[in-house]
């Protein structure tokens, strides 16, 4: 016979005892991430400003190191089979509505989303009303536009999940190691330049 807990257990749905260590893995990562997003300046007002008038370019360089180790390393799994990519599909009227929306609020308040959430760690209030005001506002008003919008202007020009590998026709590491070495040469010049 059955205790009413081995039952309560059996009648549960499969989804009810998922496994919480991607969640886990998750926020360790994102402390990490606004860790080291803290120490190399990009959550301070003042650098981001100055990546946008074109004079400190530390911003670009933690963005451009961040592409280099994650295109090598996810490309790296991907030969060894321990991952499997599905890019999502894309669209121009996707790509310039959304660089407008970001660049217009990264322009305005001077934080992106990502360092909106290390300066509010930091204590900005600025960060914190505006920044995190603006994420929930936006993001309401996206989700209710999103029905109207995914018919209309966000599907122009959809090129849907074309990678570049897919459209010149070979193996990703033709694309992959002109890309990394341009991205080295760039950030190294940068360095040498002292920008």
């Amino acid at each position: 016979m059955q205790t009413g807990k081995s039952m309560d257990k059996r009648m549960q749905p499969s989804g009810a005892r998922k496994d919480k260590s991607p969640l886990l893995r998750g926020l360790a990562f994102g402390i990490v991430f606004g860790f080291l997003l803290q120490k190399g300046g990009a959550t301070k007002y003042d650098v981001i400003v100055g990546q946008l008038l074109l004079t400190d370019f530390t911003v670009i360089k933690i963005m451009l190191s961040a592409v280099l180790v994650g295109m090598i390393g996810i490309h790296a799994m991907k030969s060894l089979g321990w991952v499997d990519l599905y890019p999502k599909p894309g669209s121009a009227g996707m790509n310039i509505i959304g660089g407008l929306i970001f660049g217009a609020g990264f322009a305005l308040l001077g934080y992106c989303p990502g360092t909106i959430a290390g300066a509010i760690g930091n204590g900005s209030l600025d960060a914190l009303v505006g920044g995190l005001a603006g994420i929930l506002i936006g993001s309401g008003l996206f989700a209710s536009l999103y029905p109207r919008l995914s018919r209309g202007i966000l599907m122009k020009g959809s090129f849907g999940d074309m990678t570049f590998p897919r459209l010149f026709k070979v193996n990703h590491w033709m694309i992959v190691i002109p890309a990394v070495t341009l991205i080295f040469l760039l950030l190294y010049w940068l360095e040498r330049a002292g920008l």
